[in-house]
């Protein structure tokens, strides 16, 4: 009796975990083809925040896959980083344009909330790691950024409660232009100070 209670226990584990693998691959495929539905429901699962983040980790490894090939391990390691640190940068700065500077009236959102949906908006970007294939790595990586926008911009208007899907658009897009500015500053410093060390 004492052997069964802990298999029984393992069992229960095991079943539980599964279902929350599926869970989070059924999440990021409804993510992916653009379905409003589950970003208005990552929106309002509290508990989703592990899974956001567990889609923002297996892109930006995606990416660093990707972008293995053009400079081995060490650009590996900082695309993958680049693109982490992007996704915090990039949440932030909806979050402040969304509902401090270009609210709806209907606007009611914290910044959980946006970093679970903008989390799931990374799902495309697994399709990154394609750019290991050689000379796929440019068109793959258009067509994740443009994925990866359209996614983007459902999520902001379902987490923002935006009436139109305009100005989620430029929400995104001046988000993305500034966060792409820090990004290019980070990496040039980053290059800069390791080209002076060696």
């Amino acid at each position: 009796m004492l052997l069964i209670c802990p298999l029984l226990y393992a069992s229960a584990e095991s079943a539980i975990q599964e279902e929350a693998v599926n869970v989070l691959i059924g999440r990021m495929i409804r993510a992916a083809r653009l379905d409003p539905a589950v970003y208005e429901e990552v929106e309002a699962d509290k508990t989703a925040m592990k899974q956001a983040i567990s889609v923002v980790v297996l892109s930006s490894i995606a990416e660093g896959v990707g972008n293995a090939g053009r400079g081995g391990i060490g650009w590996f390691a900082v695309t993958a980083l680049a693109a982490m640190l992007g996704w915090y940068v990039w949440s932030f700065l909806i979050y402040l344009i969304g509902t401090k500077i270009l609210p709806a009236p209907e606007t009611k959102a914290d910044y959980g909330e946006l970093l679970r949906t903008i989390g799931f908006a990374s799902s495309p970007g697994i399709i990154r790691a394609l750019g290991l294939i050689p000379g796929f790595h440019k068109i793959v990586s258009l067509t994740a950024a443009l994925w990866m926008l359209a996614s983007m911009v459902i999520a902001v208007r379902q987490a923002l409660d935006y009436p139109n899907t305009m100005k989620a658009v430029w929400v995104c897009v001046v988000g993305w232009l500034i966060q792409l500015t820090v990004s290019m500053f980070v990496l040039f410093f980053f290059f800069g100070v390791a080209a002076k060390t060696l």
